[in-house]
């Protein structure tokens, strides 16, 4: 059986960065703040566009070289993970509470689906060992095509120029 891994609530997330923050003697801006504020509160993993926009909408002014180093700032802290699903770019998401978990990135759409799997897990130690390997860590990103996609007519997994991983949109 298979479930979405447990987030960490937003408002401790927040209030680890400002631990962070205070802990290094790092200025918390409030464009800082917002930023990580955004990020929490979503359950998307959201790039740096996506990020603004959301600000945007929030009418809160912040520059695109602030978001990166917020984000860097927030990927030291041990609060967000950064991921690069062959898109062009990175993702963002919050820390979740079991820290491991696998995605299903959905090709057309770029829908980004996490899950945890028992299976899986005794899977990595029984592959591990038959190899010689101790295991230290993995990463599984399952690409396809999500179920709403498969409902559209025609999907095809044919390479386009707009998603380098993948599939028309």
């Amino acid at each position: 059986m298979t479930s979405p891994p447990p987030k960490l609530d937003a408002a401790e997330l927040v209030e680890g960065f400002r631990g962070y923050m205070r802990d290094h003697n790092l200025p918390l801006t409030h464009q800082r703040e917002a930023i990580a504020s955004a990020l929490f509160h979503s359950e998307e993993h959201l790039s740096v566009e996506d990020i603004e926009a959301i600000l945007r909408d929030e009418n809160v002014h912040v520059g695109k070289a602030t978001v990166y180093r917020t984000l860097d700032l927030l990927v030291r802290a041990g609060l967000v993970d950064e991921h690069d699903f062959g898109e062009g770019f990175k993702r963002f998401e919050p820390r979740s509470a079991r820290s491991h978990h696998e995605h299903l990135i959905c090709l057309a759409c770029g829908k980004v689906v996490e899950f945890t799997s028992e299976r899986i897990e005794r899977m990595k130690a029984l592959i591990a060992d038959e190899h010689g390997f101790r295991h230290h860590h993995h990463r599984l990103d399952i690409y396809g095509v999500c179920s709403e996609c498969q409902g559209r007519a025609a999907v095809t997994l044919e390479r386009s120029p707009d998603r380098p991983g993948g599939g028309s949109r």
